[in-house]
């Protein structure tokens, strides 16, 4: 259900313009910040139909999370942070794996 949710986001979030002032940075520099600043870790990725990985860092109880997005030349950006991640049972075909 993660990879569902990662993959439906990233396609909206490829439709709608990045903006202006967008937080973007080699990949390994925004991934020791995020450590550093909110002990936050990659938890789940997917790859888009254009290439980028978008992946989801966050802390282990889920309080902040972050969701970025690599192009292939390895630049960075955040799309979205926030906190309260909350993980979904995963399901398949409408029952709990």
């Amino acid at each position: 259900m993660v990879h569902l949710s990662l993959a439906i986001a990233a396609t909206a979030m490829e439709l709608v313009a990045q903006p202006a002032q967008s937080v973007c940075a080699e990949r390994e520099s925004l991934l020791a910040n995020l450590a550093r600043e909110y002990r936050e870790a990659p938890s789940a990725l997917g790859v888009t139909n254009t290439g980028n990985i978008i992946e989801l860092l966050r802390t282990n109880d889920g309080k902040t999370w972050t969701l970025l997005s690599t192009r292939p030349d390895g630049t960075s950006c955040v799309v979205a942070a926030g906190e309260s991640w909350e993980d979904l049972p995963q399901v398949a075909g409408g029952q709990p794996l």
